[in-house]
């Protein structure tokens, strides 16, 4: 039977992952060790205090990144085939403590544990797709105009890879980036979110048994706990050549600016306000089970979430009525429970965020057809759980307009597919995009030059989630990084053009000649 995380068996998961009750947040891979103050992890599934971790100070920070920096210049020499050995090599302990991780995932972010387990797949995933990529780390070769002369060009490791993680994926995110970093020769510093500390713990203790075993330099992997002053210390650090950073625009619009202020690269994730289009020739069979999983998955704290659901006016009232009827079976509780859809928000605050937003759609003059409201009584002691809404609106509203992270669905209603298409990108977010059609020309429409401006267009599947292999990422405000598979892991690296001259003469450039 798979490990679940209850009040009850908490301990024994946290045992397992090297967990205590009181845990030093900041770690050089081998050594762990913290100053500053206490952050309480508190499980938004039951309100139980978890465990505490101390958070980093400046002086601990100056500690990681002198260990990085020092593991840099051996790890960077290793050939990637033997770095892709070490990614496999953990790869295989997430396999060994994949139920042990995905319940932590779940009890201390609030996801279901199946999500929990399929994030932890994920990371094992990208760690096969890494090792892989190991041996295909490639650059070009080109036809020089000079005699004589050959010219290509190569990828080498940037160095300290600094890496921002939200609260919604604690560990995938971080792997994403983490695993192709590893392979391209760089080390790694994480500051995770502060709502899931012990989750990025679990993450380096599971990769210390790979550095033991290994006897690898400890500073190849570190992390960082604490709140946005531990993340300002990365952003503004020389040292950090290379910053992702996964969460809000507004917090990216920071990270972007400390970075850009030093000359530095930025990798960003941020907001999505992510639509579906149902056009008339939609299958609502499919249609409908994608709209609800993409809204209420994960209860709406995904970036890839479905925020808006575009309807042909043929199809409207049939849409809204099956989203309503749909609603009505939604079951609501502990995400440790497999029969429940939807999970609890990660904080009151995000309640409070969910309420304002409910409040705001009626100012603003929509129509709450499914209604919210913050749930109480027995199961639902922690006050983070809430029912899943669904509004009628208009784009234009200013509330449409921001990613809410909660279960609230918009409904808009359209005439032309060209409307629709510009109702989809008619937001400042530009993350993931799906069209429900079975017409081709609708579809390719979607996809063509004129059609969704996201970094991710899907036709026939729902806006949330994505495969490892294709590069994860969005346009606009979203940030325009490029996670995951693909061609990502050039972000990584720095790229170099090398000519190489091979005759016994110098030619000059526009033919210039020294008489000597």
């Amino acid at each position: 039977m798979l490990a679940t995380a209850t009040e009850t068996n908490i301990k024994p998961i946290l045992t397992n992952l090297g967990i205590k009750e009181i845990n030093d947040g900041c770690s050089t891979g081998t050594q762990s060790f913290a100053s500053g103050e206490t952050i309480e992890s508190y499980s938004p599934v039951d309100g139980k205090l978890i465990a505490k971790v101390t958070a980093a100070t400046a002086e601990d920070y100056e500690k990681v990144m002198s260990a990085a920096t020092a593991a840099f210049t051996s790890w960077r020499m290793m050939p990637a085939p033997k770095r892709g050995e070490i990614v496999r090599q953990y790869g295989d302990v997430l396999r060994e403590y994949k139920a042990d991780l995905g319940a932590l995932v779940s009890y201390e972010m609030g996801k279901s544990l199946q999500e929990g387990l399929g994030e932890v797949q994920e990371m094992i995933d990208i760690c096969d797709f890494a090792v892989g990529l190991s041996r295909q780390l490639h650059g070009l070769t080109m036809h020089s105009e000079r005699f004589k002369h050959r010219m290509y060009e190569q990828y080498h490791p940037l160095g300290v890879v600094g890496i921002i993680s939200a609260f919604n994926f604690p560990v995938a995110v971080w792997c994403w980036n983490t695993a192709l970093a590893w392979i391209c020769g760089d080390v790694c510093v994480w500051k995770p979110s502060e709502k899931t500390p012990l989750c990025s713990i679990a993450c380096q203790n599971l990769f210390q048994k790979v550095l033991k075993a290994n006897d690898l330099p400890e500073g190849i992997s570190c992390i960082v706990n604490g709140d946005y002053k531990v993340g300002q210390m990365m952003t503004a650090d020389k040292r950090v050549p290379l910053v992702s950073a996964t969460g809000s625009i507004r917090m990216g619009k920071l990270v972007a600016q400390d970075v850009a202020a030093r000359l530095g690269k930025s990798l960003l994730e941020l907001g999505g306000n992510n639509a579906m289009i149902i056009t008339e020739n939609a299958d609502l069979n499919i249609s409908i089970p994608g709209i609800v999983f993409g809204a209420v998955g994960t209860a709406g704290q995904r970036c890839t979430s479905t925020r808006r659901v575009i309807i042909h006016e043929s199809r409207y009232e049939e849409v809204k009525n099956a989203l309503v009827s749909a609603y009505k079976q939604l079951r609501i509780g502990s995400p440790l429970d497999e029969n429940n859809h939807v999970g609890p928000l990660i904080d009151t605050d995000a309640v409070a965020m969910y309420e304002a937003a409910l409040k705001k759609v009626v100012e603003e003059g929509g129509n709450i057809i499914v209604d919210g409201e913050v749930l109480s009584g027995e199961g639902y002691e922690s006050g983070c759980y809430v029912k899943p809404a669904i509004a009628e609106v208009e784009n234009t509203y200013e509330i449409v307009q921001h990613e809410t992270f909660a279960p609230i669905l918009y409904l808009l209603k359209y005439s032309t597919i060209e409307e629709a298409i510009d109702l989809q990108n008619g937001v400042v977010q530009g993350l993931s995009s799906a069209i429900m059609t079975t017409n081709l020309r609708e579809a390719e429409r979607f996809l063509s030059h004129e059609g969704s401006d996201c970094g991710i267009a899907n036709v026939n599947i729902g806006t949330s989630g994505a495969e490892i292999g294709g590069a994860f990422g969005g346009e606009k405000e979203t940030g325009g990084g490029r996670e995951s598979g693909s061609d990502a892991w050039k972000v990584y690296m720095r790229r170099q053009t090398n000519t190489i001259n091979y005759s016994s003469e110098l030619p000059l450039a526009q033919g210039i000649k020294f008489d000597f």
